[in-house]
């Protein structure tokens, strides 16, 4: 049986941060950022910047350029899967679950489901395909509706028959995203998109993705609450060893390759809403004792921290909330409010300062407070 490691809130926290890239040792590159941290999650907001590039700014600082990111799309070397961007060698990771579709062993309702819906339209999917064969990359909107069977919902997809198309396509590993062209995705034949690595075989790409994930977080509980369909979950299953972290319920897996004994030396940082380190905000919590919402979909009034606050990181706490919105058109970053979970020290201002004229640097505007 293996050793249960015992660790304080502190211990338990610096793990996490050196896993995220987040101590003083900065990362020498994107590629290293987005192979640690297995993928970067794309999303429409850019209240301040886009959320990818805001991480990736998070790790290298002011060396880093957006246009990196959209050079690394262009090439391929990162490829988008359900809104994110993951490392092109992953997908032998996910294409044996891809031939599996809609799954193995007794099918849920929904799954049976959305195998009859694409078998009834069968005709779209093969001239989908035809198309792409012959022009692609093609966006959605210059693919043919020939659905014989509306796609039904009460939300968003309702009569978006080509879209959930492609994205059940995208499931059985027919397409894949090819890049954009502004926010619109770009489709090709996955053959085209994907890598002609081997396919790792189902049981064992799934322990592979878990021992990536717990080394991009460093530590996590070994299963959760269910994870909607696409989206990424934060367990680790059996990857790394049990652990226990003082003043926290149930049991931990945690990377030993982060308890070498090494001395922990960290910095102040402000994350993105979406970032690894937070996004799981019952693990943020646990951890860090860090109370967070994104509150952009509340009524102003209801609002505690602001629109879009950025996390703020210092050392090996979560201190406080930044509020600031950037006015791309005047070049003006605007600094609402800095809100203090706890008292800030004259360094810790200090160091907030400094990181918020980093991000006025980086973004090319000029700093402003009310």
């Amino acid at each position: 049986m293996a050793t249960v490691r015992r660790l304080s809130r502190q211990e338990a926290r610096r793990v996490a941060v050196r896993a995220q890239l987040l101590a003083s040792q900065r990362p020498p590159d994107l590629a290293t950022v987005v192979r640690r941290l297995t993928f970067l999650q794309l999303d429409p907001v850019s209240a301040i910047a886009p959320s990818a590039d805001l991480i990736a700014w998070s790790r290298l600082g002011a060396a880093y350029r957006p246009a990196e990111l959209r050079a690394a799309i262009a090439d391929q070397t990162v490829i988008e899967l359900r809104a994110f961007l993951r490392p092109a060698e992953d997908f032998a990771l996910y294409r044996a679950d891809m031939a599996a579709w809609p799954g193995t062993g007794e099918l849920r309702d929904w799954q049976v489901f959305n195998r009859d819906w694409v078998t009834a339209n069968d005709k779209c999917r093969r001239e989908i395909l035809a198309r792409l064969a012959a022009g692609g990359p093609l966006l959605s909107r210059e693919l043919p509706d020939l659905c014989e069977k509306p796609w039904e919902s009460t939300g968003w997809t309702n009569n978006k028959n080509v879209t959930r198309m492609l994205e059940f396509m995208v499931s059985r590993g027919e397409v894949a995203v090819a890049g954009r062209k502004g926010r619109e995705r770009l489709w090709d034949l996955a053959e085209r998109v994907y890598p002609g690595d081997p396919v790792v075989p189902v049981a064992e790409a799934a322990a592979e993705r878990d021992r990536r994930r717990l080394a991009a977080l460093g530590i996590a509980r070994p299963a959760g609450p269910g994870t909607a369909i696409g989206m990424e979950p934060a367990v680790a299953a059996d990857a790394g060893q049990p652990a226990t972290v003082d003043g926290t319920k149930g049991t931990w897996r945690v990377d030993p390759a982060y308890l070498d004994g090494s001395a922990f030396a960290g910095r102040t940082a402000l994350l993105s809403p979406f970032d690894r380190l937070v996004h799981d905000r019952v693990r943020a919590r646990d951890l860090f004792q860090f109370d967070y919402q994104l509150e952009m979909y509340k009524p102003a009034a209801k609002r505690r921290w602001g629109y879009y606050a950025l996390p703020i990181l210092h050392g090996d706490r979560l201190v406080g909330k930044l509020d600031a919105t950037a006015d791309r058109t005047a070049g003006v970053l605007t600094v609402n409010a800095v809100h203090q979970d706890v008292p800030f020290t004259g360094e810790m201002s200090e160091a907030v300062n400094a990181e918020i004229a980093g991000l006025a640097a980086w973004l090319g505007m000029d700093e402003r407070r009310p």
